[in-house]
């Protein structure tokens, strides 16, 4: 039986999006012929403007609305500390903790040598130019908050690594603390996944590293 090309299509972009195998592609793009032409049309002008209204924060690389975003523009937030993350959703994940005020650092990846992700495929640099720049003079504590990861604790090690070196090159009179995450979140797992009290306790248990 042929496929008409409209269906086809939608199926074969379904596939490309992470986590969905054909058979979903398939019952995705059948559920949508059932739906309203205008909720169609909401959908289609959603993923249409997602790129479009959206932005890169040049200081924390955060996504947001704007540029510098309104967590580095919020001054009731502590300044002083910088929480690193690999991605935006773990950014959303504890700030429904409600219980961190400090600033974020999102590296949109980590190192990952067999995926060819050196340092330089994600915001290593942004991390430590922001240490040396004048942001840093005001910077207590850098947190590192990677997943529990063979790559993200090759990241960790890296980034402590690059942060007291950089640090020492400033010759600052400032004491620069540099932790990790507590082990509340199981090893292996993502921060996205963690409930609200596992990350409130991985904050309240990091260690200096």
């Amino acid at each position: 039986m042929k496929i008409p090309r409209a269906i086809s299509a939608l199926i074969d972009s379904f596939q490309k999006l992470p986590g969905i195998g054909p058979k979903s592609a398939q019952r995705l793009t059948y559920y949508l012929l059932h739906v309203p032409q205008i909720e169609l049309d909401n959908f289609s002008d959603a993923v249409s403007n997602l790129k479009k209204d959206t932005t890169l924060c040049s200081t924390c690389r955060n996504v947001g609305e704007s540029d510098p975003c309104l967590i580095c523009t919020d001054l009731s937030r502590d300044m002083s500390t910088i929480l690193v993350v690999e991605q935006p959703l773990d950014v959303l994940a504890f700030e429904k903790t409600g219980k961190y005020k400090g600033l974020y650092h999102v590296l949109h990846g980590a190192i990952n040598p067999l995926e060819n992700i050196g340092p330089d495929e994600i915001y290593v640099q942004d991390l430590l130019n922001r240490v040396k720049g004048q942001e840093g003079e005001r910077v207590k504590e850098i947190i590192i908050a990677t997943n529990p990861t063979m790559e993200g604790e090759a990241t960790s090690m890296f980034l402590a690594k690059q942060l007291k070196i950089t640090h020492e090159m400033m010759q600052s009179n400032l004491k620069l603390k540099i932790t990790r995450l507590g082990m509340g979140i199981p090893t292996g797992a993502d921060l996205e996944y963690a409930d609200e009290v596992t990350l409130f306790q991985a904050l309240q248990g990091r260690r200096a590293i």
